[in-house]
């Protein structure tokens, strides 16, 4: 008998697993707060003999090096991939006991990195489970652009073979469990359902059903922005990352709040978008922690600035230093938590601005006023609305200077990113209105939307 746990991080959209017997098991790619890991570990009453990678991973800091230290498992990496710390390198075929009958197998797949490697779990020699990584996931693959511009064309070409060497060596039945894929940036797209086996990847998989010519072309032509902390992540994990501190941060008062936005730091408020619109310190930026937070704030963030976070609650700044620290953010300068009033200095005020639909924007007419669209060049060149200015929401801080002057209305798809670009453009001086809307609304509502 054997058991496979997923560990699902919504916010960074990967999985991590946690796969073994009856007294040892293996964790696989596991995060930088490993302590889900230990208590699923805990829940089953086994040990973790291995912790494995599938590969450097450049969308968040593995926890591996310091899940292997603090559990005495063995710590398998890729032979190929260049670190500077001890671990036990694996090639091709390696194949390691995890606890009776139980066996896991390294199969080279390479395509999302040069040293990509796949584990089959084998249950008495069978083939029960893959653990793909970055290579196969569900419906798609891995992208092959984030190592180096020269070797995407090969690693492309790597992606198609290393799909049809897992679904020629495996079973239809065995099933497929990725890292990336659930809205994962590492994917070359996202993931269309919840689960997977190679029998069903070789009916709906692009990598399985078309030649590798065309494979390689349409996945070229559909690769989208890369966040920009990614060229942070790789170096990181392969230096070997560093414990986390999850203590909370030092408390700032209103006056330090002030002092550290007039020194040109960055303050993120954490509530929610519409809370933020109804009142915020001025100058402060709106990261909500429901949102994207990991992937949005270490997208645009200025790589190493301070950072210091505005919480309603502990739980709220608890949760998102969780999710910083996934991505190399590991210690807020200083935060607080309670009521935006509390955040001010006495005597000053609460800044706002309104929010709207496209209904709203419909009614009020596009004259006079600039309709900025923050989605990515790939939502854009989908449809847009006529007449509107773009510039993605990654790039806005750095483009603040092209923004037209006037009232802006800002949009995105949903409403998130738009609640992010309005706080930026707040906090720059514009008159701003964010329209806090589904961008299917925009056509509905009687607006020109050029489709591309």
């Amino acid at each position: 008998m054997f058991f496979i746990d997923t560990i699902e991080l919504d916010g960074l959209g990967n999985r991590h697993y946690l796969a073994g017997g009856r007294q040892t098991a293996v964790a696989v790619d596991p995060p930088r707060d490993f302590d889900q890991v230990l208590a699923a570990a805990a829940r089953r009453g086994v040990r973790i003999s291995h912790v494995v990678e599938t590969h450097i991973h450049n969308d968040y800091v593995t926890g591996g090096l310091e899940l292997a230290r603090v559990t005495g498992a063995a710590y398998l990496v890729p032979a190929a991939a260049r670190v500077s710390f001890a671990r036990v390198p694996v090639v091709d075929g390696d194949t390691v006991t995890v606890d009776d009958g139980l066996d896991l197998r390294a199969v080279a797949t390479p395509g999302h990195t040069p040293h990509h490697t796949s584990y089959v779990l084998q249950e008495n020699g069978v083939p029960v489970a893959a653990f793909t990584g970055g290579s196969l996931l569900i419906g798609t693959v891995g992208r092959p652009d984030l190592v180096e511009p020269r070797l995407t064309e090969q690693l492309a070409r790597a992606q198609h073979a290393s799909a049809h060497r897992l679904a020629d060596e495996l079973p239809d039945e065995t099933s497929v469990l990725p890292t990336h894929g659930f809205g994962s940036f590492c994917s070359s797209a996202q993931a269309e359902g919840d689960a997977t086996t190679i029998g069903k990847e070789k009916s709906v998989n692009a990598a399985l059903t078309q030649d590798v010519d065309s494979f390689v072309v349409r996945l070229l032509a559909e690769l989208d922005d890369v966040p920009a902390y990614y060229a942070h992540m790789g170096p990181a994990n392969a230096g070997g990352p560093a414990p986390v501190d999850l203590t909370p941060p030092a408390i700032a008062d209103a006056q330090e709040i002030a002092a550290r936005l007039a020194a040109g730091e960055w303050v993120v408020d954490l509530r929610s978008r519409i809370a933020f619109a109804e009142g915020h310190v001025a100058g402060s930026f709106n990261f909500e922690a429901d949102g994207k937070i990991a992937t949005y704030l270490a997208w645009m963030i200025p790589w190493g600035k301070p950072v210091t976070l505005l919480a309603e609650s502990p739980e709220q700044l608890a949760a998102a230093q969780r999710e910083l620290v996934r991505v190399g953010i590991d210690r807020p300068a200083a935060a607080v938590t309670g009521l935006p009033q509390e955040w001010v200095a006495e005597g000053g005020s609460l800044s706002s601005f309104p929010r709207s639909t496209f209904a709203q924007l419909a009614e009020h007419g596009t004259d006079g006023i600039v309709v900025l669209d923050v989605r990515r060049d790939s939502e854009r060149a989908a449809r847009y609305i006529e007449g509107s200015v773009h510039i993605p929401i990654h790039q806005l801080h750095q483009r603040l200077g092209e923004v037209p002057p006037g009232t802006v209305w800002v949009h995105c798809a949903g409403g998130m990113r738009a609640g992010i670009a309005a706080s930026l453009l707040d906090a720059a001086g514009h008159d701003v209105v964010a329209v806090d809307d589904g961008f299917d609304a925009a056509s509905n509502a009687g607006l020109t939307v050029v489709t591309g």
